[in-house]
């Protein structure tokens, strides 16, 4: 199953596709400024069939303002599309994007570099649910 992952953001929103087998994920262009319609515009061409948000939470696990909003973001995409919207917590993915870029020079926006991290603990945690 093909996966879009969303760093959602009030400037821009990250992403990252995982391939067909929804086994590795790839950072590709982030969305400026972010919009529901540009969101479903990459789903359809990059033929996902779910859409992945990151949910931004404190290290103790509570919800600030930045998590009100992007719940209000995830409520607007579930109203404008077929395709199942989760939530998926992000915590230190902005961390780990950081890290990738200056580790590896990679030209990727750092929005979409912490999609790519949310998106491949997204799919390990699916792939361990579904051997349990």
């Amino acid at each position: 199953m093909r996966i879009l992952a969303l760093d959602y953001g009030l400037a821009r929103i990250g992403c990252a596709v995982s391939d067909a087998t929804g086994t590795l994920a790839t950072p590709i262009a982030a969305i400026e400024p972010p919009e529901v319609s540009e969101v479903l515009s990459v789903a359809k061409e990059r033929e996902v069939e779910c859409i992945v948000v990151g949910l931004p939470v404190s290290l103790s696990g509570e919800e600030g303002g930045q998590a009100e909003l992007t719940r209000a973001f995830c409520e607007d995409l579930e109203s404008a599309t077929e395709l199942p919207v989760d939530t998926y917590d992000e915590r230190f993915t902005t961390r780990m994007a950081a890290q990738t870029r200056r580790s590896s020079g990679a030209g990727a926006a750092e929005d979409s570099i912490a999609a790519a991290h949310l998106l491949e603990s997204y799919l390990v945690a699916s792939a361990r649910e579904a051997g349990a």
